[in-house]
C-alpha cells in the first residue's frame, strides 16, 4: 500500500502537488496562447487553456477546476452569445427569409448526414459524432453534448477541428479573392484596457451569475448557459440592459472552460482520438466542399457575391468568420444573420437531432470513462 494519505493521492502524483500543476497549467497555457495568437488562429483563448489541461491530465495532474467557478464561466459565455444576437439581425433574417432558411437548411442537414454517417460506421461512440458535426455554437454543443451524456472531450476535438479548418479556410478564401493572393487586412486589435462602463458590466455580472445558479439549480441541460443568453436576449433586445463584456473577463471565463474540458482527457481517450482523426479531419474536409458548393448555388439563383456567399456558409467558427467578414469587401450584415440564424437553429434542434439519429442507428451513450479514479463523483460539467 502507498504511505500517501487519501487527501495527499487526491493532490499528488509522483510527488507534483496541485499548487505546482496550477502553475504548469497556467504558464502552459499563456504560451500556447501565445503561439496561437501568433499564428492567427481563432478561439485562441479557449483552445489554449484546453490543450494545456489535455497536456497535464495526460502526464497524470490531478488539479481541477472548481464546479462553481465552470459554472459562472457558462453564463459569461451565454452573455457573449447575447451581444452576437442584436435586433438588427432579426430584420435582416426576415427581409430574405427564403434564401436564409434555404441555406440554414443546407448546411444542417449535411453536417448531420455526415455526422450520420460516423455514427453508423461506429468511428465515435454513441451520439458523439452527431454533436460534433453540429454546424456552429462549438462552446455550446461541447457543453450541451455532455448534459446529454455524449462523451464531450471527443466532441470539442470534433468541434474544435472544424473550427480551426473553417477558419483557415475562409482567412485563405478572402485573401485569394481580394488581393489576388497577398495578405489581407489584419483584425481588428483586442483592446485589454478599455474604459469600462460600469452600470451595464453590473448588469451583465447579474445576468450571468444569478443566470448560470438559477439554470443550474433547476437542471435544465445547459441550463448554465442557455437561460442567461435567452433572458439576456429579451432583456437587450427591450432596451433594458446593455451587455458590457470587457476582453479580460472573456478570457477567464474562455480559460475556465477550456481547462474543465482538457483536464478530463485521459490517455485512453486521447489514443481513440488519434486513431479516429485521420476521419474527423476528412469529415470536416467534406464538409466544408459541400457549404462551398452551397454557396456557389447562392451566387447562381440568389445574386450574392461569391464571397459574401462563402463565408455566410461556411460551418461554423462564427465569430472568426465574422472577424474576417469585417475586414473585408462583403455584405457583413448579411454573413452575421445567416451565421447567427444558423447558430439558434442549431442550439434548438440539437438535442432532437441527437435523440432521432439514436433511433434510427440504434446507438446509445454510454457515460464517459472517468479521468483518475480520484475524480469526484459530481462532475463538474453536470449539466
Amino acid at each position: 500500500m502507498s504511505s500517501l494519505s487519501e487527501p495527499s493521492r487526491r493532490f499528488a502524483i509522483g510527488g507534483r502537488s496541485w499548487p505546482v500543476q496550477g502553475a504548469a497549467l497556467l504558464a502552459l497555457s499563456v504560451i500556447l496562447i501565445a503561439i496561437l495568437e501568433l499564428a492567427g488562429l481563432p478561439a485562441a483563448l479557449f483552445l489554449g487553456p484546453m490543450v494545456a489541461g489535455i497536456v497535464i491530465a495526460s502526464a497524470d495532474g490531478t488539479v481541477r477546476v472548481p464546479p462553481n467557478l465552470f459554472v459562472l464561466s457558462q453564463g459569461v459565455i451565454g452573455c457573449l452569445m447575447v451581444r452576437a444576437l442584436p435586433a438588427s439581425v432579426i430584420g435582416e433574417i426576415a427581409k430574405d427569409w427564403p434564401i436564409f432558411a434555404i441555406g440554414v437548411l443546407a448546411v444542417i442537414v449535411a453536417a448531420n448526414a455526415i455526422g450520420l454517417v460516423l455514427t453508423r460506421l461506429r468511428v465515435l461512440p454513441g451520439t458523439t459524432a452527431i454533436w460534433g458535426a453540429s454546424p456552429g455554437a462549438a462552446t455550446a454543443m461541447i457543453i450541451m453534448a455532455e448534459a446529454h451524456g455524449a462523451d464531450f472531450r471527443l466532441v470539442a476535438l470534433m468541434q474544435y477541428i472544424r473550427v480551426v479548418c473553417v477558419a483557415i479556410a475562409a482567412s485563405l478564401v478572402a485573401r485569394i479573392w481580394a488581393n489576388g493572393g497577398g495578405s489581407g487586412p489584419p483584425p481588428p486589435p483586442v483592446e485589454w484596457f478599455p474604459v469600462i462602463v460600469w452600470v451595464p458590466l453590473m448588469q451583465t455580472l447579474a445576468l450571468a451569475f444569478i443566470g448560470a445558479i438559477l439554470g443550474k439549480l433547476l437542471r435544465l441541460p445547459a441550463g448554465a448557459m442557455l437561460l442567461p443568453m435567452i433572458v439576456g436576449v429579451v432583456l437587450q433586445n427591450t432596451g433594458m440592459i446593455q451587455i458590457e463584456l470587457p476582453q479580460r473577463l472573456l478570457a477567464i471565463s474562455y480559460a475556465v472552460a477550456g481547462w474543465s474540458i482538457g483536464l478530463r482527457f485521459t490517455r485512453d481517450i486521447l489514443g481513440h482520438a488519434a486513431r479516429v482523426f485521420p476521419q474527423i479531419l476528412a469529415s470536416t474536409l467534406l464538409l466544408i466542399a459541400i457549404c462551398g458548393l452551397f454557396a456557389v448555388l447562392l451566387v447562381m439563383f440568389a445574386g450574392v457575391d461569391p464571397l459574401t456567399a462563402y463565408l455566410a456558409t461556411s460551418p461554423g467558427g462564427a465569430d472568426s468568420v465574422a472577424i474576417i467578414a469585417a475586414s473585408s469587401k462583403v455584405d457583413v450584415p448579411f454573413v452575421i444573420a445567416m451565421q447567427t440564424a444558423r447558430f439558434l437553429v442549431v442550439l434548438m434542434t440539437g438535442p432532437s437531432l441527437a435523440r432521432l439519429i439514436v433511433r434510427l442507428v440504434g446507438v446509445s451513450d454510454a457515460p464517459p470513462p472517468k479521468v483518475m479514479d480520484m475524480t469526484p463523483a459530481r462532475d463538474p460539467l453536470d449539466t
